[in-house]
């Protein structure tokens, strides 16, 4: 029966609550089908987010470790499990579970086996690796997008772009994100937009979904054709946890459509605050060096020789004088000293010089071959000899 309440009337919050409960508890134990997006272990007991296969919808589920170790294989974050359980709702809290008491996974082991082993084949060709990751161009010419037609993942890349850049250009290839023909439509797509000249950077865009609805993602031939691209790939594909194979061949994985034009596109508001900011420390720069120039300029022009230079050209005048007129005192002395030290020595020569004796009425005796008489037995009768006086000399014969 209807709960009659009115304005007048109305009943306390933990009535509502108690009847929510009893109605939620009608439905019984059910099985529930969904992928696990979330799972924490606390204690003895695990929490889980189931998320719908397809729809964007998710439910909190509640078990014991025992219920998910049973499980076989062991169920982790991305796997795809039925659950029984009973729905559950705690009107203390005011929230909604579900309390599951039996888990088995979904025929996503052998196909996740297959994906964990195509990504060691392909890492193990270098197609991951980090060298092989090419940088995005600063503001792309156009960018290139490929998505589904009319799908919330184009219309946040395009409205995040250009809220960043509005002038920024795309060329969008609508292609199917799904299904058995996807990957084919999303390599053709590729093909045509690497092959445009004006496409600096390609986004590959695609919401969140299960596992085997991002399954073309992870197709060796579309990873095999964004590692031969020769523009920049993003990928953009569901949510932070889906890592499909694209993520890992990209060269910049976003965490989602926002988050891809973000990386794209860059923001002009902040650009200019970025340009302003150099300008500013350009102009800071510049006004520091100006003023170290000139602080350097008024202490070189305030020293005398460049704040009078008149006075330092006298002041090096005289000095030169100075110089001068030492330089020709010590030269006069010198030759003053040199000219009484040669008188000297002349008066001395001319005192032992025999021509001072002579004239002092001496002679010199000498025989005929010019050799000095020193002694009267040194002299023959009849030897001719030669008698030098200090004017002339006089020739006599000894008898």
């Amino acid at each position: 029966m209807p709960l009659e309440t009115s304005e007048e009337s109305p009943v306390p919050v933990r009535t509502v609550l108690r009847l929510v409960g009893d109605w939620i508890g009608r439905l019984g134990r059910v099985w529930v089908e969904g992928q696990i997006a979330e799972l924490a272990r606390r204690g003895g007991t695990v929490f889980l987010v189931l998320r719908d296969p397809v729809a964007a919808v998710s439910v909190r589920v509640i078990c014991t470790t025992a219920v998910l170790d049973a499980t076989s294989p062991p169920p982790s974050e991305g796997s795809r499990v039925v659950i029984w359980a009973r729905p559950e709702f705690n009107a203390a809290k005011g929230s909604f579970a579900l309390g599951a008491t039996q888990m088995r996974s979904v025929g996503i082991g052998d196909l996740l086996a297959r994906i964990e082993r195509l990504r060691n084949s392909l890492a193990a060709e270098g197609l991951f690796a980090a060298e092989r990751k090419r940088p995005l161009p600063f503001l792309p010419r156009s960018v290139g997008l490929i998505c589904g037609r009319e799908s919330a993942a184009e219309r946040d890349v395009r409205q995040n772009a250009a809220h960043r850049w509005p002038a920024v250009r795309f060329r969008v290839e609508h292609v199917a994100v799904q299904g058995l023909h996807a990957s084919e439509e999303v390599i053709g797509a590729l093909q045509r937009l690497d092959a445009d000249a004006a496409v600096d950077v390609i986004i590959i865009a695609r919401g969140g979904g299960s596992l085997e609805d991002l399954l073309p993602f992870s197709d060796e031939d579309l990873v095999r054709a964004v590692a031969g691209c020769v523009t920049p790939v993003v990928s953009a594909i569901g949510h932070e946890q889906d890592v499909p194979l694209l993520d890992l061949v990209a060269d910049v994985r976003a965490s989602t459509p926002t988050d891809a034009a973000r990386r794209a596109v860059p923001d002009v508001a902040e650009q200019l605050d970025l340009i302003s900011q150099l300008r500013g420390r350009a102009r800071r720069s510049l006004a520091g060096r100006l003023d170290r120039e000139r602080s350097w300029l008024a202490a070189i022009t305030s020293r005398p020789v460049l704040a009078s230079p008149q006075r330092e050209i006298d002041r090096q005048h005289e000095h030169v004088r100075a110089l001068s007129e030492r330089g020709r005192l010590a030269m006069t002395t010198t030759v003053n000293r040199s000219g009484d030290n040669l008188a000297h020595l002349r008066a001395r020569l001319i005192a032992v010089s025999p021509a001072a004796t002579l004239q002092r009425g001496y002679a010199i005796v000498q025989h005929h071959d010019a050799t000095v008489v020193l002694s009267a037995r040194q002299v023959a009768a009849g030897d001719p000899l030669t008698v030098r006086f200090a004017a002339d000399q006089l020739e006599v014969t000894a008898s």
